[in-house]
Parts: structure tokens; C-alpha cells; sequence
């Protein structure tokens, strides 16, 4: 009955988690609103705001889960994809927390845990299943074969659709973060009053700058004509470019699981929170005859119950790393 502590700073969150014979026990997210103030994560900002969260964070998921840490088995954490200076904290607290206590180390991708995320509660996909994932910096159409036999068949070439949200709402004079608003306004308008064209891109791979700049644009002209434009027209502008970032996702995705006869589809990463693309996904499956799966709510975003799940099956592997692992800002799929 393995019990995994697990570590996730990648990017602005700092999250603790314990997994207990592949249950997650525990999920404790530290967010840095410090942020808000400047439109954006400030890389140098968070990785000091995860110093001061991390003891605290890794305390309470004790606390939470019941473990005290000489019960521990093994050390979870973010290697990467990821901000560097944050994942250095996250690292090397991992590093230090195993060295002190004896214990082993077990590296995790950060973008195969958003997939594997799916494995944490009852219902589970099974193998083969599609998985879209959507993030504030990645995008992906991934295979999913096995556990850690995952295969990138579609991805974006440019921008990721989070990365549209997050730039809409800043056109939009939105707080950050932006992507949340957006949501919340588009329910309130009308989806079909602005169109906004789809990259014509071949494949299964996405690109999303043209749409971004088409959406500058649009903002740009109709607030020259109408200074108020924006406050009078935010849900249905908002609610037009929440369906096309939706549809230029699901398009293809729908296109892939037909392609490789993929009855079991998923979807992963924090734009997966999203209400538009969670409907969509939904009716999407529905229409097919498919199974969808969407991680709950706090398994979505970035957060070490993920990280804790991916290294449940690594320990199950015997999938350890050594005192001399460094993070990587950039690490393969």
C-alpha cells in the first residue's frame, strides 16, 4: 500500500498532495494572487511567493490526508514542462524532503499527470482513449495507449487556446485571470452575434495567432466606431469567442477519434474547466455514442493530485530518479 507524496510548482500554484494505494487522500492548492496586479504571471514573483507556500502546502496535505511522514514511500514531483525558477522550488524541496527522510524520487511530466488525472476517482477511461488537453501554454491531441505509452498525434503550432482566452481578455480590459470572466460572461450572451474564422491548418494540429489577432482587430475597429462597444456588447463578445475557440478545438479532436476509431474520449488541463468546452465535449460523445471523461473541477487545473497519481504507477513500475535530477523548463512529451 504505497503511499506517495507529491510535489507541483510549475507554473503560479503551489500544490501538495498524498496518494495512498492509488487513492488521492489529499489536494492542497497555494494560489498567488500577487500576480492580479500585473495582467500575467511574473516568473522571478512566483518562484519567491512557492518558497513561502511550499512548507505550508506540504503540511496541510499531511494534515489533510492523515499521513504522518515517516509513513511515506516515495517523493513525487513536477520535473517539468514549466516555468524554471518555480520548478527549482518545487525540485528541490522534493530532493531535500526524500534525502532527509530516505526516501525514493519519482519525476513526472507535467503534461502526461494532466492526462493521468483521469485515473483519480471512480470513473476511468480505458485504454485506448483520446485526450484533448488544453492549458494556458499547450495544446494537444494525445493517444493514450497505456499509462506512460502516450503518443502526441495533434498540437499547436503557434499559441495555445488558453493563451487566446487569457489574450481576449486582456483586448477586453478584463482582471487577471481572464479566462474565468470569460466564461462566466459568455454565459450570459448570445454565441452566434460575432464570427471569428477557423485556422485552416492540415492534420490534427491547431494554431490559434490568427484568431488572436482577428480578435484584436474586431476590438480595435468597433471600439474606434463605438468607444462603448466593449461594456455594451461583453457577454455576446465574449460568449462568440468562447464558440470558436471551442469549435476550432473540438473539430478536430471529433475528426481524430473518428480517424482512430476511439471510443473512449477525455479532455485535461485548466481550460477544461471551462463550461463551453466541457458542454461541447459533452455533446460531442453524446452525438457519437462515445464515453467522456473530465477530471473534477480541482484535478483540472495545475495542482499535485495529478502529480501524486502519475507517481503511483511509476512507483508501481519501479520508475525511480536520482539526488542528481534537474528541472527542465522545456521536457519532452
Amino acid at each position: 500500500m504505497p503511499v506517495i507524496l507529491a510535489i507541483e510548482s510549475s507554473c503560479d500554484d503551489t500544490s501538495a498532495a498524498v496518494c495512498v494505494d492509488g487513492a488521492v487522500l489529499s489536494n492542497v492548492i497555494a494560489n498567488q494572487a500577487i500576480h492580479e496586479a500585473y495582467g500575467g504571471v511574473v516568473p522571478e514573483l512566483a518562484s519567491r511567493v512557492h518558497q513561502q507556500n511550499i512548507v505550508p502546502a506540504v503540511q496541510q496535505a499531511l494534515l489533510n490526508a492523515k499521513v504522518n511522514k515517516n509513513d511515506i514511500d516515495a517523493v513525487a514531483f513536477t520535473r517539468g514542462p514549466g516555468l524554471l525558477g518555480s520548478l527549482l522550488v518545487g525540485v528541490s524541496f522534493a530532493k531535500g524532503f526524500a534525502l532527509a527522510n530516505s526516501l525514493p524520487l519519482i519525476e513526472v511530466n507535467h503534461m502526461q499527470a494532466h492526462v493521468l488525472a483521469h485515473f483519480i476517482g471512480e470513473k476511468k477511461p480505458s485504454f485506448p482513449f483520446l485526450c484533448l488537453t488544453v492549458s494556458g501554454g499547450h495544446t494537444q491531441i494525445v493517444l493514450v495507449k497505456d499509462y506512460f505509452d502516450m503518443e502526441v498525434i495533434g498540437q499547436t503550432l503557434d499559441d495555445a487556446a488558453g493563451e487566446a482566452m487569457d489574450k481576449t481578455s486582456k483586448i477586453l480590459g478584463l482582471p487577471y485571470p481572464g479566462g474565468p470572466l470569460i466564461d462566466k460572461y459568455a454565459r450570459l450572451g448570445n454565441p452566434d452575434r460575432f464570427k471569428f474564422p477557423e485556422p485552416q491548418i492540415p492534420g490534427f494540429d491547431y494554431s490559434f495567432s490568427g484568431l488572436k489577432t482577428s480578435i484584436l482587430y474586431f476590438i480595435r475597429d468597433n471600439v474606434a466606431a463605438n468607444p462603448n462597444f466593449i461594456q455594451d456588447n461583453i457577454n455576446d463578445i465574449c460568449a462568440s469567442v468562447e464558440k470558436r475557440i471551442v469549435t476550432i478545438l473540438l473539430n478536430k479532436f471529433e475528426r481524430a477519434a473518428r480517424e482512430y476509431g476511439i471510443k473512449d474520449v477525455a479532455m485535461a488541463g485548466g481550460v477544461s474547466a471551462n463550461t463551453g468546452l466541457r458542454q461541447g465535449l459533452q455533446q460531442m460523445a453524446e452525438k457519437n455514442g462515445w464515453n467522456y471523461f473530465i477530471p473534477a473541477m480541482q484535478y483540472c487545473t495545475d495542482n499535485a493530485g495529478m502529480i501524486a497519481i502519475a507517481g503511483y504507477h511509476k512507483y508501481l513500475k519501479g520508475e525511480f530518479t536520482g539526488q542528481n535530477v534537474a528541472p527542465l523548463a522545456r521536457m519532452p512529451f
